[in-house]
């Protein structure tokens, strides 16, 4: 068993000086984790109040050569940096010389597609390895890539597409995701005659049915094995772009979230490290997607950093049964698993024999990620899954953070059911009250980040107003989480949920007004409102709440309707679990809809909506609490 990293007495100690002294200290781990080309003018500057901040700058290197070259250079070529394992049980074995030569041709085919530094390239991939050589290509030749999760409809890519002004698109035909095909490349063609940025399309063919070509459109393949498997990383600064990754928000337009190169590389491979403890001979595994931020900083960079080997897998948990992820663990001797609460419930609700049927002795750590673990799922994770002896891990942060913010160190603290715990390095959390104030000692209200942190975003990818008015003007002098959170009496943290009108649904974001957006297209639909309300599974399941047009028929087939409207405008993953047509929504005299109340209706908490006598109509609340209740 390995030691863990640090105890109590060094995190005491590094934590107190990252705060106290954060030039020093951050300048001694970028020396420690990356190589750089040229060393920086100045560690931190600019005013995180006002987002202008820059860590590192002056410094140049290069994110693909530190996560591929230097390791081959230091004679670790053979070492394996993915096991991949696809949907239907094909494994393939890529070493970091593999790993290399792919995203060197790759960053070739780019350069010969006329893509330079500061354009803009879509991923819409599989969990493929040509993902993860699509990432490396871009950051080798100083591309922006922006990654799409396959799961997102073909309006939701487009809209993506158009806001990051993208000239290129690494796509797939197919994703495969246990006994269902998502076809990627049907969903990038139709759309492709409403994207004038785009000059190229790649295509990664999975099956044996061929993508027509053109001049436009070209098969990935075939230009990556016409390529020179040489190309030389180029030079960055720092603060040059890396990627944007579109999160929800409380409006219906998605927030391109930019983040750059030097400080988040550092703070991804730092916090692979420290938070998941990770040592040169663990096999480590995360299990989320590229279309996300949590596989952005763990499924690629932060370990490649770390010169890792991980598995990446592209199936889902339960096919061909429940135990597929435990019989990876067994086949790879895994020894770091990190994963969702969402995909834990799912698990363990199949019954343990798919878990006990296998050995998983390998487990170390189990990591969580997406939402705040609730104590059942985290005690049958330990129990069960981890035999008891497997340190959990409870990771809380955002994409905006780009690594963990919140998290139990493993050999710092005894992890609590349910709780995020302590904060990493250099990040300084503040609870502030209903007035702003700060809550000194235990209680429970809004989260804030005071001050900066290199994984940062930067900001808002051409919007920088809709940056400040997100993040820094709710509570000027202070980052805004967007969450709520309690200190407990021993200095601990927990996080109570989200505090804006943005939805956390089987661990992602998706914004109400997305969702609302989609349903009111629906010719019958006046307005609609919808809340996430716990559920056993994923969480929290999405209520709709629907005004008709007055005449409009009420049949029920509507709600297979709106629930196409969801899955074809946002992606399935959105769709409602329940639609409730009411006669009106509760608001405010200035029309503000009070989803407060719904989501206090929805949960059966109808004795605690306070006062609602200022509202527009307050009887409305009377004919949709008993409509809800309706069986």
């Amino acid at each position: 068993m390995q030691s863990p990293h640090i105890d109590v007495r060094d995190y005491t100690r590094l934590y107190q000086e990252s705060l106290d002294a954060p030039h020093s200290f951050w300048a001694s781990y970028a020396e420690k984790f990356l190589t750089w080309y040229t060393p920086w003018n100045t560690v931190f500057s600019g005013d995180p109040t006002q987002g202008t901040v820059r860590w590192f700058d002056g410094g140049t290197l290069n994110v693909s050569y530190n996560c591929i070259d230097r390791h081959v250079e230091a004679g670790h070529g053979d070492r394996v940096a993915y096991f991949w394992e696809g949907n239907n049980g094909d494994t393939k074995k890529i070493t970091y010389k593999t790993l290399l030569i792919e995203v060197s041709k790759l960053a070739n085919v780019l350069t010969e597609r006329g893509v330079t530094k500061g354009d803009r390239v879509c991923i819409y991939m599989p969990m493929i390895p040509e993902a993860v050589y699509a990432m490396l290509a871009c950051a080798r030749i100083g591309a922006v890539h922006t990654v799409v999760f396959g799961g997102f409809s073909g309006e939701a890519l487009l809209a993506r597409i158009h806001d990051a002004e993208c000239t290129t698109i690494i796509t797939a035909d197919v994703s495969a995701r246990g006994n269902k095909t998502i076809p990627l490349w049907d969903r990038v063609s139709e759309i492709l005659p409403a994207c004038p940025s785009v000059h190229t399309v790649l295509v990664v063919t999975t099956t044996s049915t061929p993508v027509s070509t053109t001049e436009k459109v070209l098969d990935y393949r075939d230009a990556v094995s016409r390529a020179d498997e040489h190309n030389n990383p180029l030079p960055l600064h720092a603060e040059d772009p890396l990627f944007i990754l579109y999160t929800s928000g409380s409006t219906g337009k998605p927030k391109g979230v930019l983040h750059t190169t030097g400080g988040y590389l550092l703070y991804a491979a730092m916090t692979h490290t420290y938070v998941l403890d990770y040592h040169t001979d663990d096999i480590y595994w995360c299990t989320a997607d590229v279309g996300w931020i949590t596989g952005h900083s763990y499924v690629v960079y932060g370990p490649l950093a770390n010169g890792a080997t991980s598995v990446l897998f592209e199936g889902i948990p339960t096919y061909p049964d429940a135990s597929r992820y435990w019989n990876i663990v067994d086949t790879y001797g895994v020894t770091i698993f990190y994963s969702t609460p969402t995909t834990i419930r799912m698990l363990m609700a199949q019954g343990d024999s798919f878990v006990t049927s296998t050995s998983r002795t390998s487990l170390r750590i189990l990591g969580t990620v997406g939402e705040p673990i609730n104590p059942e799922a985290w005690r049958w994770y330990h129990e069960v899954v981890g035999s008891g002896h497997a340190t959990i891990v409870d990771t809380w942060w955002q994409t905006e953070t780009g690594g963990h913010a919140i998290a139990p160190l493993p050999g710092v603290v005894t992890a609590k059911p349910g709780a995020a715990m302590l904060p990493f390095f250099g990040i300084h959390p503040v609870i502030v009250d209903e007035t702003g104030n700060e809550i000194i000692g235990s209680g429970e209200g809004t989260l804030l980040i005071k001050g900066s942190w290199p994984g940062q975003m930067r900001d808002l990818y051409n919007n920088h107003e809709r940056y400040l008015d997100t993040y820094l003007r709710p509570y000027p002098g202070y980052y805004f989480t967007g969450d709520g959170a309690r200190r407990d009496a021993d200095g601990h943290l927990w996080i109570t949920g989200r505090v804006d009108d943005t939805m956390n649904i089987a661990g992602r974001l998706i914004g109400t007004a997305e969702v609302e957006s989609a349903l009111v297209l629906h010719p019958d639909v006046a307005e609609a409102a919808v809340v996430a309300v716990p559920h056993d599974l994923t969480g929290f399941s999405i209520y709709a709440y629907i005004c008709l047009v007055a005449g409009s028929n009420t049949s029920l087939t509507r709600n297979d309707e709106l629930i196409e409207l969801v899955k074809t405008h946002v992606g399935s993953f959105a769709k409602p679990g329940r639609i409730i047509i009411v006669p009106g929504l509760p608001k405010t005299r200035s029309g503000k809809i009070m989803r407060r109340l719904l989501r206090k209706i929805s949960e059966g908490e109808t004795e605690s909506l306070g006062d609602i006598s200022t509202l527009a109509e307050p009887e409305v609340i009377e004919h949709i609490i008993k409509i809800t209740n309706l069986p």
